[in-house]
């Protein structure tokens, strides 16, 4: 499979243009946003339920921590994406490798749900 990526990787490069990456960013952008409401939903009713009965802490309080992880992973991942498009629109039209390759992991953690 990491051969396959490869090869998936560079077929993307050699297709890319600045309105992929607009599209892709937005779509990156959009998935975040829908988890991130999703997630601080089913946090809050965790919340609620915990309320009811502070002893369900212990069964639950991990649940709790996973959907904060998630959030705060959503958070980097909008880090990650306005720092790619301040640059790119600052400095010069052309992707260094290093923002391809964040731009490449971002659409596959966009892609998988993350």
């Amino acid at each position: 499979m990491g051969c396959w990526r490869f090869i998936k990787y560079d077929l993307l490069l050699i297709n890319f243009t600045m309105k992929d990456l607009e599209s892709y960013i937005d779509e990156a952008i959009k998935n975040i946003r829908n988890d991130r409401a999703i997630t601080s939903k089913l946090l809050i009713e965790l919340m609620d339920y915990i309320k009811d009965d502070d002893s369900r802490k212990e069964t639950v309080g991990t649940i709790a921590a996973k959907y904060v992880e998630t959030l705060q992973r959503s958070n980097e991942q909008l880090v990650k994406v306005s720092a790619l498009i301040q640059k790119n629109s600052t400095t010069s039209q052309n992707l260094s490798e290093q923002d391809k390759n964040e731009i490449f992991d971002l659409i596959k953690g966009a892609e998988g749900g993350s």
